[in-house]
C-alpha cells in the first residue's frame, strides 16, 4: 500500500519540550506522535482511547512499536507540522509513517513509524480490525 496522507496535526514547541542545550529533547517527539495519532483518531473515527481506561468500552489501540529517525533540530518557539501517514492494515495493527516538520521553511526535523495493535483491555489481547475500522481509520480528516 503507498503511504496515505492522513493528517496534517500543528504545534508549538514549548519550553518544557527543550532539553539544557536547547532544542527538542528526544523522548518529546513520542509525544508530538502521539498528539497527532490522537487528534486522528478522534476525527475520523470517534475513538477515544480515554473510554476504554475508564472502563466504558473494551478495545482501543496499544502502542505496539515507535522508530525515530532526528534530521534536523527544533527549538522553542518553533512551529512544527506532524504529518501522519496510514501505511497499511495487519491483521491487528495498523501502521503508521510521519513527517515532522518545520513550518515556515520546511525543513524535516524527523521521520518516524509506528504500529498500533486493537487491543481488548479486558481480555488482554489483540482483536481482529473490522473492516467498518479499517474504513473508519483509512479516511483523510485534514489536509
Amino acid at each position: 500500500m503507498t503511504p496515505v496522507l492522513l493528517i496534517r496535526h500543528r504545534l508549538a514547541v514549548r519550553f518544557s519540550d527543550c532539553d539544557p542545550l536547547g532544542h527538542v529533547n528526544n523522548a518529546v517527539y513520542s509525544t508530538y506522535l502521539e498528539q497527532a495519532r490522537f487528534a486522528l483518531w478522534r476525527a475520523q473515527a470517534g475513538v477515544e482511547l480515554r473510554r476504554a481506561a475508564r472502563g466504558e468500552g473494551r478495545e482501543g489501540f496499544i502502542l505496539a512499536r515507535t522508530e525515530i529517525d532526528f534530521r534536523s533540530e527544533a527549538h522553542e518557539g518553533d512551529e512544527l507540522e506532524v504529518r501522519l501517514m496510514l501505511d497499511g492494515f495487519g491483521r491487528t495493527s495498523a501502521t503508521y509513517s510521519y513527517e515532522v516538520v518545520d513550518v515556515p521553511t520546511g525543513r524535516l526535523v524527523a521521520n518516524a513509524k509506528s504500529v498500533q495493535v486493537w487491543y481488548d483491555y479486558q481480555a488482554k489481547k489483540p482483536v481482529v480490525l473490522s473492516a467498518d475500522l479499517r474504513e473508519r481509520l483509512s479516511k483523510t480528516v485534514i489536509l
